[in-house]
């Protein structure tokens, strides 16, 4: 079972979170134990939220943008000394998203009906993460709400920086390999069938790789729709497929094997696993909970299985350093240090701060120089495939011209 509790020590000091345990006396004694005597608890209901909020409504998605805003705002507001239902109504006026002002304003009624956010939030798994929910209950329970939020809005924000880097980088190889295949597509359909028709008149043997260029213009030619229908299933399948168990292994072990792309890929996951662990100490949820929250955070299948046996051993007693050791193909040495400082010193929250805040600068440098990583790669392709066209267009000409000397 789940509790939330607050609790103070001998000297004045407050603290509050999110503990598992077997009953209430026993969540007594384990803080206890730590020096706390416990001033309130209660047990989280594992129960279905019940919502009059539509399907439609819970599937839609909101921007990273509009929740990072979100949880800044009600933070500065809840310090302020507006009351949560009051500063949730302000800023879903203020919202310009229409989803999420549809949501702030369920929130609202939820607030003015006697729940509390979390279990509001909790109602929308596909907007507020179970990273956000959970840190919000546990700041409703230690009575630092806005600090809480606080911390919520930061990782957000890093969570925002890191994508914005890392979709920047990838902007400009993209739009290349887009250009590349639109005028390969227009060549192969318009251009190439005047070209080919050419050859076709000689009534001489082709070379292999002109008769595939003249086959699949064909192709393309008279059977424009069916091509069009074949690729719009393939993207289809590609989605569907790698929602499931295996596409999401398949593409995490290719992430993690292609040059260039791995290094980014783990530096990625490592700082997105300092960050939050270290974001969810901080607000005084678990160990074992905190790396549950964890695991349902990053979306890398090796990293999250990697977390999840990890919950495991650290019930067995098993430190956390030795746990991330044993996962070197995926954490560079530097993480395992890093945490294992943290453990001997007792700051493993500040530790993995710098060290989500080391990575996050590893990744911007190489984004920056992301470019100059991709031109010549590009370059190669390019060269490649118009050698190839070139090639395969002037052969039948070279042997049209000896057949005539």
């Amino acid at each position: 079972m789940k509790f939330i509790y607050t609790a103070k020590s001998a000297d004045g000091k407050s603290k509050g979170g999110e503990i598992s345990a077997p009953d209430e006396r026993a969540v007594a004694q384990q803080l206890r134990v730590d020096g706390y005597i416990v001033t309130s608890i209660k047990k989280i209901e594992e129960q279905e939220i019940k919502t009059s909020v539509s399907l439609m409504d819970r599937l839609q998605t909101v921007p990273l943008k509009e929740k990072m805003m979100f949880a800044r705002n009600l933070s500065v507001m809840i310090s302020s000394g507006l009351t949560v239902s009051r500063a949730v109504h302000n800023l879903g006026a203020q919202t310009k998203n229409k989803r999420f002002r549809k949501i702030l304003e369920s929130l609202f009624e939820d607030l003015q009906s006697g729940k509390n956010l979390s279990e509001g939030l909790a109602k929308y798994p596909s907007v507020f993460s179970e990273l956000f929910v959970n840190m919000v209950r546990v700041g409703e329970a230690g009575g630092n709400l806005d600090e809480v939020l606080n911390i919520v809005a930061t990782q957000l924000e890093k969570e925002h920086e890191l994508l914005s880097k890392v979709k920047g980088a990838m902007m400009y190889p993209a739009v290349i390999v887009v250009a590349m295949i639109g005028i390969g597509i227009l060549m192969l359909t318009y251009v190439l069938p005047k070209i080919t028709g050419v050859f076709k008149d000689m009534q001489v043997e082709l070379p292999p790789t002109t008769q595939f260029i003249i086959n699949l213009s064909d192709i393309f030619k008279n059977h424009s729709l069916l091509v069009g229908l074949s690729f719009v299933l393939l993207l289809v399948f590609l989605k569907i497929f790698l929602e499931t168990q295996t596409g999401k292994k398949t593409l995490s072990f290719l992430t993690l094997n292609l040059p260039v792309i791995s290094n980014i890929v783990i530096k990625v996951n490592c700082a997105r696993f300092a960050r939050i662990y270290s974001s969810l100490l901080r607000s005084g949820i678990n160990v074992t909970e905190a790396l549950k929250i964890v695991a349902n955070t990053l979306t890398n299948y090796y990293y999250k299985k990697s977390i999840e046996k990890g919950m495991e051993q650290i019930q067995k007693g098993i430190s956390l350093s030795k746990i991330i050791a044993s996962n070197g193909k995926i954490f560079p040495v530097l993480v395992t240090q890093m945490i294992e400082v943290g453990e001997e010193t007792g700051k493993t929250e500040a530790v993995l701060m710098k060290l989500a805040e080391f990575y996050e600068e590893e990744i911007n440098q190489i984004t920056k120089n992301m470019s100059s990583i991709i031109e010549p790669v590009l370059m190669v392709l390019i060269g490649g495939a118009v050698g190839f066209f070139a090639i395969a267009m002037l052969q039948p000409m070279y042997s049209l011209m000896e057949n005539i000397q």
